[in-house]
């Protein structure tokens, strides 16, 4: 399959309204507060009771007793749902851990009751009431400690094979002359998003409604069937607006079963927030890693053997990060290994957090490539230049369908004056700060996902979108009205968009940065269906119709798109599929990230002091909003480089600054002005759209060019994440 189609027959090529910057549709509701999300869907439940959960204070044993007898007194309470009441629990496609513990104890926090009472504040008092005895159980909670027993884990869709071999490494890597071979560390890592997992939950006879905040609408559906061992045609999941996810809200959790537990248990509407604790140590996060990387290379710089290996850990059943993926396609060389483990350990569940795999092996990878490049006495960019590849090195058969690396970074050391940059570390200051850039590649897959949508035509004239497609602050509502309006020849104040409703054809959901490219392509081939019979309605053939203006065009005949609707409008629903078009091509997307810092030549601050960002991304669909996504991407960067840190107690298996308090991320006075180009790039063969994601490629490779900007201002290394003040201090040069 492939989508190169010319303006006359692909309408999106017109680029009208593609293309355009245009601002959120969903901005003014936004901005005003009356967009309602999740937990303040009032109208709908308005005698709701309200839950409170309670978690487990332990991270593994088993609950000896528990005395429910003061919380049931207290004032207000209908209900206390625990696992000894709650009837019979499956266990959905997406939950590791149990989202309703009991008596077994799988991580700390995990949930062991709710209480239900008419306020919040009756809830939450009666919580305080629940007394539990545990009965503790050795944890493992160390993932160094755990390497040695850790396994090649089960391949699934998104990680692909745990090990991939080509060539001969080791032999090629012992004959290198100019050998790397280094360990990296990331931290268990929190989503941190501003919007708590909340839901409402509702039953009407055998039929349950969650307004929920969630990002992957049909598999929320077939979670909370599982779990709850009811069809899924009996659950509807409404999720129109969602304060952020990053990942975080891909599955179904604890809030939105708990909640439906609850609404059945006391026969009314139940609503439930997870405070911000349970955040951190009941709902998935980022694993930490343990990466090792060997590269070896010709004394001209060419990589004739590169290695990576990748530890890290979850809880019995789950799965591992996988970081070493990206490494198996950015750089040339025949020979390779890359390997992924996966211990376990008995702490929250680790899972999805923005680029997954690419976010954490980036930071490794990136490090490692400029380390070779200063053993080879070469420029960071020219290393990587020399190492460019057309194809995937593991299956030189198949061709990238787009793939500009070295444009990127010749674009990004033109923009940023990267000659003016010393290759001696700790050469420049200015005042007390001691200045360094750093360079990385940016790339993250572009996956292909099927998607759908039902589009309506009004005799008024006015064209209705429905997907469950979401929108998860990301900017899907315009994006899909843009494609509409392009598609349909309609200006944008014509289309209506509603999403994030499983009563609507099921999308590509939020997630891996698959969203904008397919949910739109999904659009837009349930367009094309309208189109054709607006075309059969007016007895023309489809493809001599023009659609503008609100106008359908054919010969010398212009009818208006209102009349062509007729009095009860028209109806069509149509989806994307791609067959085997992946295993044809290798698809991705790719960048360049450019950082300078400052760093304090007495106290070891570090201070970003200009971001650039490159990329080739296919199509960019709103260059406003995508430019938002990727300085958003480019923050969370820094966040992951220099502060962002669940600190893991190893005696009692929790994460310890389990708040936003204590879980620090940047903030305004962190980030300075951030720039970043597009190239003009269209991919044909991705989609109709020519479209790619960019959402989590501006996050790919940022750290490593933060932490590479660190050691050109100080000449210290630092290879394990975050990069904070200790591991700086007792190395610095002296102060002038």
């Amino acid at each position: 399959m492939k989508f190169d189609t010319p303006a006359t027959t692909n309408p999106i090529d017109q680029l009208k309204v593609i293309g355009k910057p245009t601002d959120r549709i969903d901005g003014p509701v936004k901005t005003t507060g009356s967009a309602r999300y999740a937990y303040e869907r009032n109208a709908e439940a308005p005698d709701a009771a309200y839950g409170y959960v309670v978690g487990a204070g332990i991270a593994k044993g088993r609950i000896a007793s528990m005395d429910l007898s003061a919380a049931r007194a207290a004032p207000g309470v209908l209900a206390v749902v625990t696992a000894r009441n709650a009837g019979k629990l499956g266990k959905g496609d997406f939950n590791t851990a149990k989202l309703l513990g009991g008596p077994e104890i799988d991580h700390y926090h995990q949930a062991v009751a709710l209480v239900v009472a008419n306020t919040f504040e009756q809830a939450r008092a009666a919580a305080q009431l629940v007394r539990i005895d545990y009965t503790r159980s050795p944890g493992r909670f160390d993932l160094s400690a755990e390497m040695a027993a850790a396994q090649l884990p089960k391949p699934n869709p998104f990680s692909g094979e745990p090990e991939t071999k080509a060539g001969d490494f080791a032999g090629a890597y012992a004959a290198a002359p100019v050998q790397l071979d280094a360990t990296y560390t990331t931290p268990d890592e929190s989503h941190a998003m501003m919007e708590p997992h909340a839901s409402i939950a509702a039953w009407k006879g055998e039929k349950l409604t969650i307004w929920t905040s969630n990002q992957m609408i049909a598999w929320g559906v077939g979670d909370v069937a599982k779990t709850l061992g009811i069809p899924k045609a009996n659950v509807r999941l409404v999720s129109p607006f969602i304060g952020g996810g990053f990942g975080g809200k891909l599955f179904v959790r604890t809030d939105a079963v708990l909640a439906a537990l609850g609404a059945r248990a006391v026969r009314r509407p139940v609503k439930v927030a997870l405070q911000r604790p349970l955040m951190m140590n009941n709902t998935t996060h980022r694993p930490a890693t343990i990466q090792r990387i060997r590269i070896g290379a010709t004394r001209e710089g060419k990589i004739t053997a590169i290695a990576h290996e990748g530890w890290s850990g979850d809880l019995p059943g789950g799965q591992a990060e996988t970081a070493v993926n990206q490494t198996r396609l950015l750089y040339a060389g025949a020979n390779r290994l890359t390997t992924t483990r996966l211990a376990v350990l008995d702490l929250p569940e680790g899972n999805a957090m923005r680029a997954p795999g690419e976010a954490p092996g980036m930071m490794a990878l990136e490090i490692a490539m400029d380390e070779m490049a200063e053993k080879l006495g070469l420029d960071p960019v020219e290393f990587r230049v020399r190492n460019d590849t057309q194809v995937d090195p593991e299956k030189p058969e198949r061709p990238y369908s787009q793939r500009r690396l070295i444009e990127c970074l010749r674009t990004g050391a033109e923009r940023f004056e990267w000659s003016r940059r010393n290759a001696r570390p700790g050469q420049q200051r200015d005042g007390r700060w001691l200045v360094g850039m750093g360079v990385a590649a940016a790339f993250r897959n572009n996956l292909l996902t099927k998607s759908a949508a039902r589009v309506r035509l009004d005799n008024r004239g006015m064209v209705t979108v429905e997907t469950d497609m979401t929108d998860i602050g990301t900017g899907s509502y315009t994006i899909i009205a843009q494609t509409a309006a392009e598609t349909m020849g309609v200006p944008l104040q014509r289309v209506l968009v509603r999403l994030g409703d499983s009563a609507f054809p099921v999308s590509a959901g939020s997630g891996g940065q698959w969203g904008a490219n397919n949910s739109t392509s999904g659009v837009y081939a349930a367009c094309m269906k309208l189109r054709e019979a607006v075309a059969s309605k007016l007895g023309i053939a489809s493809g001599d119709a023009e659609f503008s203006d609100g106008m359908v065009r054919a010969g010398e005949r212009t009818v208006p798109l209102a009349e062509a609707a007729g009095a009860n409008g028209l109806v069509a629903e149509d989806g994307i599929e791609y067959g085997d078009l992946d295993k044809k091509y290798q698809q991705s997307t790719f960048g360049a990230h450019f950082v300078e810092v400052g760093v304090d030549a007495a106290t070891g601050e570090i201070r970003v002091r200009r971001m650039l960002a490159v990329c080739a991304a296919g199509r960019i669909l709103n260059p406003k909003s995508a430019r938002s996504q990727v300085i958003g991407a480019m923050t969370m960067g820094v966040g992951g480089a220099l502060m962002e840190e669940l600190s893991l107690d190893k005696r009692h298996g929790f994460f310890v600054n389990h708040d936003l308090a204590g879980y620090e991320v940047p903030v305004h006075a962190d980030i300075p002005h951030q720039d970043v180009i597009f190239l003009d790039e269209t991919d044909p063969i991705s989609s109709p759209m020519k479209a790619k994601g960019v959402g989590e490629l501006g996050m790919c490779g940022v750290a490593a060019a933060v932490a590479n900007a660190v050691y050109n201002a100080t000449g210290i290394r630092v290879r394990n994440y975050p990069i904070t003040l200790d591991k700086l201090l007792d190395r610095l040069p002296p102060v002038a």
